[in-house]
């Protein structure tokens, strides 16, 4: 991970932003400090003192750098001389005692912002040793949904399956597993970057669920309902939802940069809400990662992993539908999608869908009256609602991620890849039709 530039470099400026109210001649906890970078930068920018919290064989190796910086007086890591204390524990098992902090930095992060379950630590250690309007880093967390048509993907997933079809596989019959192959597969996210030329939805209404760091508490992270109102943007297939996060790194009282704001008067579908705000989920520029997001001093520093952004680690995640969704342009997918932890440090995922038709939805009070909830079956027609096509409802394991790279977002491979046509797109705003 230390050659992630891009997590590594954000981390780096977010840590320098923040020094001046939150990091110079401060008491810093590091929690699940794995190499000790933050640990470091936050030494570098003048934290008074520093504790590393790492339970794993990574404690020993900091203590080697810390020795080399106690001990040898040429030594470069001399500034970290008698400025970090190891603790070699995992935060909700430290018996030493330690005093409160007033800024927790952790880089705690999986897949989707969720995966391995570490930002319960993080919570946890924000609860029992942060100072009251004390500074956590990162500071707000935004996991984004939107679906997406990936055929190649879909096509690939589908031809795993059917190997499991054959009844001649050396004189051996391999159907009575094809069953449980399929829902393996097709229940497996796929970690990998994609095009973003790929996704069906309107930039609006991309699902954007913000984690306030500062806020959350630990039972409302262990289980997460993210409304979805996808308004379809192209005629074309759906054959995935993509999930992608954000950060942002903000002191106490600062309001995030990047939040999206929810008008409760558009309540339906039980949580699903309609974002009023106009900004989308590329609102900050390519170049922004790691940097400011505005122009000024103190405004937060942010980390975009979507697929219009350099790539990192965490690259984006696809869930991909067993039966995909043929959508027209001007059709909305409502509902939401459950996350709820399960015993392998990560969360299963529900997606509850239903398509209809935006165009018989012509105001609030009608889509309260008229839509039902996710788990309803709807009527496929109404004579004074919306029209209803149809239901999905899919179930993904997201410890059972596997990884794809066709895909190269630094490559020109896909610059014929532009246009809507070239992935079975079509609306007439983009191909120019009146």
């Amino acid at each position: 991970m230390l050659q992630d530039f891009v997590r590594t470099n954000t981390y780096r400026n977010a840590i320098i932003n923040l020094s001046p109210e939150a990091i110079k001649n401060k008491i810093v906890m590091d929690v699940g400090a794995g190499s000790g970078i933050l640990s470091y930068f936050a030494v570098q920018s003048g934290a008074s003192k520093v504790y590393s919290i790492e339970a794993s064989s990574m404690a020993g190796k900091m203590q080697k750098i810390l020795d080399d910086a106690n001990s040898n007086p040429n030594s470069k890591n001399r500034f970290l001389k008698d400025k970090i204390q190891i603790v070699k524990s995992k935060v909700e098992d430290i018996v030493v005692d330690i005093e409160k902090v007033d800024t927790i930095v952790s880089e705690p992060i999986g897949v989707l912002l969720v995966h391995e379950r570490m930002l319960e630590s993080y919570i946890y250690a924000r609860d029992k040793y942060l100072k009251p309007n004390g500074t956590m880093a990162p500071s707000l967390g935004t996991i984004c949904l939107a679906p997406i048509t990936d055929s190649s993907l879909w096509a690939e997933t589908m031809q795993k399956a059917r190997f499991w079809q054959q009844p001649e596989y050396y004189s051996i019959d391999l159907t009575p597993l094809s069953t449980d192959a399929f829902k393996e597969y097709f229940s497996s996210p796929v970690v990998g970057c994609f095009n973003p030329n790929s996704i069906v939805s309107s930039t609006e209404t991309i699902s954007r669920f913000d984690v306030d760091f500062y806020k959350i508490t630990l039972d409302e992270i262990k289980n997460i309902t993210i409304p979805v109102c996808w308004d379809i943007k192209f005629t074309g297939i759906v054959h995935a939802i993509a999930g992608w996060f954000d950060l942002e790194f903000n002191l106490h009282d600062q309001l995030p940069v990047n939040q999206t704001k929810y008008d409760n008067s558009t309540d339906f579908m039980g949580n699903a809400y309609t974002p009023t705000n106009d900004a989308n989920y590329s609102s900050f520029s390519s170049d922004t990662n790691g940097k400011s997001a505005n122009s000024g001093a103190r405004n937060p520093v942010t980390l975009c992993t979507g697929p219009n952004y350099p790539p990192t680690h965490w690259q984006q995640v696809r869930f991909l539908l067993p039966e995909p969704i043929a959508v027209n342009y001007g059709q909305r997918l409502v509902g939401k999608m459950t996350m709820v932890v399960n015993a392998s440090r990560s969360y299963d995922m529900h997606l509850d869908v239903n398509l209809i038709e935006n165009s018989f939805i012509n105001s609030n009070a009608q889509i309260q009256q008229n839509l039902p909830p996710a788990t309803q079956t709807p009527q496929l027609y109404s004579n004074n609602g919306p029209k209803y096509i149809r239901q999905a409802k899919c179930n993904w394991y997201l410890h059972e991620q596997i990884y794809n790279y066709s895909y190269n977002s630094n490559s020109n491979d896909y610059n014929n890849q532009i246009n809507p046509e070239n992935l079975n797109l079509y609306s007439a705003e983009s191909n120019n039709i009146n």
